[in-house]
C-alpha cells in the first residue's frame, strides 16, 4: 500500500495517531529511500541485560525463585547464626 505524505517545513512527516508515542527505527538505504520499522528501544545502560550469558543467569535465578518461594525470617535465629 502506497501512502503519499508531504514533508513539512520543519522536516517532519506524520505516520498518524495510530503510531503516536511508539518508537521507530529509520534506515536510509539509498538517498531518499527510507525503511521505517516499529520496535522497542533498549537504553544503553540496559543492553547488558540482553547478553546471552546474562540471560542464562537471569533464567537460572528465575527458576530458583520459582522453586524457593519467600518465607518468614526468624530474626533471632538469623542473629544467632551471625554471631
Amino acid at each position: 500500500m502506497n501512502i503519499i505524505k508531504t514533508v513539512g517545513s520543519s522536516g517532519q512527516i506524520s505516520l498518524g495517531k495510530k503510531y503516536a508515542g511508539q518508537t521507530v527505527m529509520l534506515n536510509e538505504i539509498n538517498a531518499g529511500v527510507w525503511i521505517v520499522k516499529l520496535g522497542r528501544f533498549i537504553p544503553n545502560n540496559e543492553k547488558w541485560l540482553h547478553r546471552p550469558d546474562v540471560q542464562t543467569e537471569l533464567n537460572e535465578a528465575v527458576a530458583w525463585a520459582e522453586k524457593n518461594p519467600p518465607k518468614e525470617t526468624n530474626f533471632e535465629e538469623l542473629e544467632a547464626r551471625i554471631k
